[in-house]
């Protein structure tokens, strides 16, 4: 666990996601509201709070308030790598010749998911998905293709890959709750582009049941 911790990325420096932005145009507006910022300061800031890439940059611009020293909970940073027992043989593949191909709303997540792009493009957007598992790795290969991946804003979400010629992109996010999924993208972009970002107001709405499935089930183990 120590390991993990000196590793890990600070917080800081993670690339802010949309709902970071939220978060802060929120006390932004609430300080407008109370009368700590003038409209001209309330503008100058909005505006830096939408051109910023990380989250150390959009915590300039609140430090000065009351509403940014408020306790937040820390991410739980999830591991590099997946688990060893997650088996190389594909739960679903995806698969787009000349053509494209879709996986969204509500379908259950396998352990592993296959997407290859040739001259198509992909779609697997697991931002309404039912998450079984703890781990989800999605390999990703595009040959003069495009894949894209959504996932839900309270997941973790990593990346190892790389593009030849083309573009391999793969927004790090770390979730709060120590128990929500982690996705992992690896595979390659080949004069073609992978891209896995987190989707803007989805959540993974069964984070809790599943937590609270564990402890019943503990509960019962010790009966």
């Amino acid at each position: 666990m120590d390991l993990q911790k000196q590793t890990a990325p600070p917080v800081m420096e993670l690339r802010a996601s949309d709902a970071d932005r939220d978060r802060i145009a929120d006390m932004l507006r609430d300080a407008l509201a109370e009368g700590r910022l003038t409209a001209d300061e309330h503008a100058e800031r909005v505006e830096g709070v939408l051109n910023a890439k990380t989250v150390g940059e959009l915590e300039v611009f609140v430090q000065d308030l009351p509403a940014a020293h408020q306790g937040r909970p820390a991410p739980a940073y999830a591991p590099r790598r997946p688990a060893e027992d997650i088996p190389q043989q594909a739960d679903e593949n995806v698969v787009a010749v000349f053509s494209s191909a879709t996986r969204r709303g509500r379908w259950r997540a396998g352990r592993r998911v296959h997407a290859y792009s040739f001259f198509g493009s992909v779609e697997i957007d697991l931002s309404e998905a039912v998450f079984e598992y703890q781990q989800v790795v999605i390999k990703a290969v595009s040959v003069f293709g495009d894949v894209q991946i959504r996932v839900p804003e309270n997941v973790s979400l990593r990346g190892t890959g790389g593009g030849v010629l083309g573009n391999f992109e793969v927004d790090t996010l770390d979730a709060t709750d120590p128990d929500a999924p982690v996705v992992y993208v690896d595979g390659w972009a080949i004069l073609g582009n992978v891209e896995a970002r987190p989707k803007r107001g989805k959540l993974v709405a069964d984070i809790l049941d599943r937590v609270q499935r564990k402890l019943d089930k503990h509960v019962r183990k010790h009966l």
